[in-house]
C-alpha cells in the first residue's frame, strides 16, 4: 500500500514539473515569435550604447554552470574521487544541458546564427570568437562522449530488460554489449582520459576563453583585464558545485531517500572554497580599479555600486552569491546541516545571475567618450519572458535526460554497499569459524 502511495506521489509531482516547464517554455516561445522575429531588436532595450544585456548575461551564466559541473565530475572520472561518485552522470549532464541552453541565449544576442558557419569554413586564427567556436563544438562532444562511457554498462544492463527504454538502451549500445572487467577497464581508462583532456579545455578553452572575449575589450577599462578570465573560471566552479548540491538534495527529497551527508558537507566546503577564492580576486579587481583612478572604471564601479543598479551588486552579487553562502558553509551549526548547504546552494545560484549583469550591463553604461550620453539598460517584459522560456527549455533538456537515461546512481551506490556488507558479514563468519574452529 505504502509502495503504490508512493508511486501516485511520485507521479503527481512529475506531472505537476512537466506541466509547469511545458507553459513556461510555451509561453516563452510566443513571445520569442512575437517580440524577437516579428518586432526585432525593437521588442529589447538594447541600443548602439548598450548593444549586450539580458541574453549575453545568461550566455555567460549558463556557460560558466556547464563549465563548473564537468569540472566537478572531472574529480569522479579523471581523479577517482568515488566519494563524489554519486553525482557525476548529473553533473555531465546539467554540464550538456546548460551548454546547449547557452548557445540558445548566445543565438538570440547575435541575431543571424547561420554566420557562425563563417568562422568554422573560414578560420580567423585572431578571432577569439572564432577560436571560442571551435571549442564549443569540441567541448560538446567532450561531453556527450564522456557521459556515453560513464553509462555504457548501465545502458548494456537496461537493454536486457523490457519496455521503451530498454528498447532505447539497446539502440544506445550501438551493438556492443561487452560488461566484461577488461571492458570495463577500459571504460574507465577512456573516461579518465576523457576527463583529463577536457579539463584544460573548460578551463582555458570555454569559460576561461569566454571570459577572453571580454577582457579583450579595450573600450570598456573595467572589463579589459587579466582577472576577468580568471574570475571567470572561479564563478563557474562556484555555479557548477551549487547546481551539484541543489541538484543532488532535492531529488533526493523528491525520492524520499537519504543523503550523503558527508558528501554534502564536503561539497558545500568545496564550494565555499571556490568563493573564498572569487571574492579575493574580486577585491584585487576592485581595488586595482579604484587606485587607478582612471574616470572610466571610477564610474564604472560607481555605477555597480552607488546608482540606481546598485541593488544587483549588494543584494545578488555580495549577498546571495557569496558573503551569505560563505557564512552558511563555514559556520559549525548550519555547515552541518544539508538544508542550509542546500539553501547556501540555491543562494548562490540565484546570485550569480546578478555577477553576471553586473559584468555586463555596468561597463556599457558609462560612455567611451567624455561628452557623450550615458547609457541606459533595463531588461523589457519580451526579453525577461523570453529568457524564462530558454531556462524552462534547458530544465525540460535535464529532465527529460534524467527520465530516459541511466543517470540516477543512488541504486548502484546501494548496491554497492550492500556487496560490501555481504563481504564484511562473511568475513565475520568467516572469522567466528575460525575462532570456534581454534577453542575445540
Amino acid at each position: 500500500m505504502q509502495t503504490t502511495s508512493a508511486g501516485s506521489r511520485l507521479h503527481r509531482i512529475e506531472r505537476e514539473w512537466w506541466t509547469v516547464l511545458g507553459i513556461i517554455f510555451v509561453v516563452g516561445m510566443i513571445s520569442l515569435v512575437k517580440g524577437y522575429l516579428l518586432e526585432g531588436m525593437s521588442s529589447t532595450n538594447l541600443t548602439n550604447t548598450v548593444p549586450w544585456g539580458a541574453w549575453v548575461a545568461f550566455y555567460i551564466y549558463f556557460i560558466g554552470m556547464s563549465a563548473g559541473s564537468f569540472l566537478l565530475s572531472t574529480l569522479i572520472f579523471a581523479f577517482g574521487m568515488k566519494q563524489y561518485g554519486e553525482i557525476g552522470r548529473s553533473a555531465l549532464l546539467s554540464a550538456i544541458a546548460s551548454m546547449i541552453t547557452a548557445i540558445a541565449f548566445i543565438f538570440l544576442d547575435i541575431g543571424r546564427p547561420d554566420h557562425v558557419f563563417n568562422s568554422l569554413l573560414n578560420w580567423n586564427i585572431m578571432s577569439t570568437m572564432a577560436w571560442e567556436i571551435h571549442f564549443y563544438i569540441l567541448y560538446i562532444l567532450l561531453l556527450v562522449t564522456e557521459l556515453y562511457y560513464s553509462m555504457r554498462p548501465d545502458l548494456v544492463k537496461r537493454s536486457e530488460g523490457q519496455g521503451r527504454f530498454a528498447k532505447l538502451s539497446k539502440f544506445l549500445t550501438f551493438g556492443y554489449t561487452d560488461v566484461s572487467e577488461e571492458s570495463l577497464a577500459w571504460d574507465k581508462r577512456l573516461l579518465k582520459i576523457l576527463g583529463s583532456v577536457g579539463i584544460p579545455l573548460a578551463i582555458f578553452g570555454v569559460h576561461g576563453g569566454t571570459g577572453s572575449i571580454f577582457a579583450v575589450d579595450k573600450a570598456r577599462p573595467f572589463l579589459n583585464s587579466g582577472l576577468f578570465p580568471i574570475i571567470f573560471i572561479l564563478s563557474a566552479l562556484v555555479s557548477g558545485t551549487a547546481l551539484s548540491i541543489a541538484l543532488y538534495v532535492i531529488k533526493n527529497w523528491v525520492f524520499h531517500r537519504p543523503h550523503d551527508r558527508t558528501m554534502v558537507q564536503s561539497l558545500g566546503t568545496l564550494m565555499g572554497m571556490f568563493l573564498a577564492i572569487e571574492l579575493g580576486l574580486e577585491w584585487y579587481e576592485f581595488l586595482i580599479g579604484l587606485y587607478g583612478l582612471k574616470s572610466e572604471e571610477l564610474l564604472t564601479i560607481k555605477t555597480m555600486t552607488a546608482s540606481p543598479f546598485w541593488w544587483s551588486f549588494w543584494v545578488f552579487q555580495m549577498g546571495l552569491a557569496m558573503v551569505i553562502p560563505l557564512i552558511l558553509v563555514f559556520y559549525k551549526k548550519t555547515r552541518q546541516s544539508v538544508k542550509w548547504v542546500l539553501a547556501a546552494a540555491i543562494m548562490t545560484i540565484v546570485g550569480v545571475v546578478g555577477v553576471r549583469f553586473n559584468m555586463i550591463v555596468p561597463p556599457f553604461i558609462v560612455p567611451v567618450l567624455n561628452g557623450l550620453p550615458p547609457g541606459n539598460y533595463y531588461p523589457t517584459l519580451s526579453e525577461w519572458v523570453t529568457s524564462f522560456g530558454l531556462i524552462a527549455m534547458g530544465m525540460i533538456i535535464y529532465t527529460l535526460g534524467e527520465k530516459i537515461l541511466p543517470i540516477d546512481q543512488y541504486e548502484a551506490k546501494t548496491q554497492e554497499a550492500a556487496v560490501g556488507l555481504d563481504a564484511f558479514d562473511a568475513g565475520q563468519d568467516f572469522g567466528h569459524a575460525g575462532l570456534e574452529k581454534g577453542v575445540e
